[in-house]
């Protein structure tokens, strides 16, 4: 199985008061087409950063990061970010969602802006796998926090990403929402047949993904291999 993602002897460092802060050292994994794997740590272990990184938002001190095939290090961040429209998705913690849009328009603006012809179709379809179908007139502000989660899961599969990364997908959920959340993002992945990284503190969370990497103060501290 090729990897959709390798990342070799990855550093980022900031400056910070005249000091130089390393945010994460030496690190190096990869991530099989197809799987599921979590970034697991404490807050502050870099696990935010890294998942950046690899998603080509932010670019690394050195090392390098290559997604999809491509070396994100040798494209510019107009490439980078063609890349991102076409073949990932995300989903935050916050949603994210446009707040003047319907959650009918936050799903069908990512493909009529492909010049998709049903975009609208399409985002319905979606809508309607994630229980929403009765909800596409609503704006953000008149839906809950899982049924936004959900909407924001919608968007993120709406363009058949290659992969998604998820930035702690239900911490802003109760733990009942959150399951439900987290039940809907595998079963539409594994339909999909999509890579999933997630960044999650939820060991029960992780520990549903097929491998795990966990950091500690920026370094890699663990690796698992949990349903391969």
């Amino acid at each position: 199985m090729p990897n959709i993602l390798n990342v070799h002897e990855l550093r980022k460092t900031y400056s910070s008061g005249g000091a130089e802060l390393t945010v994460l050292d030496d690190i190096t994994f990869s991530v099989p087409a197809g799987t599921t794997f979590a970034l697991v740590g404490p807050s502050g272990s870099g696990k935010t950063t890294l998942l950046g990184l690899c998603a080509g938002l932010d670019t690394p001190n050195a090392g390098s990061v290559e997604l999809c095939g491509a070396d994100l290090g040798s494209l510019s961040e107009d490439e980078r970010a063609l890349l991102r429209n076409r073949q990932v998705g995300f989903i935050f913690q916050n949603f994210q969602l446009l707040p003047t849009l319907t959650a009918l328009e936050n799903v069908s603006v990512p493909l009529e802006l492909q010049g998709d012809p049903r975009a609208v179709e399409s985002a319905r379809e979606l809508l309607a796998k994630v229980g929403l179908a009765d909800r596409g007139h609503h704006y953000p502000s008149q839906l809950s926090g899982g049924e936004q989660q959900r909407v924001a899961l919608a968007r993120a599969f709406a363009n058949r990403p290659q992969v998604l990364f998820a930035d702690e997908p239900t911490g802003n959920l109760d733990e009942e929402t959150g399951s439900r959340v987290v039940s809907l993002l595998f079963d539409l992945n594994k339909e999909a047949g999509t890579t999933l990284i997630i960044v999650t503190h939820d060991t029960d969370l992780a520990r549903r993904c097929d491998r795990l990497l966990r950091l500690k103060g920026g370094r890699v501290f663990e690796r698992q291999e949990l349903n391969v």
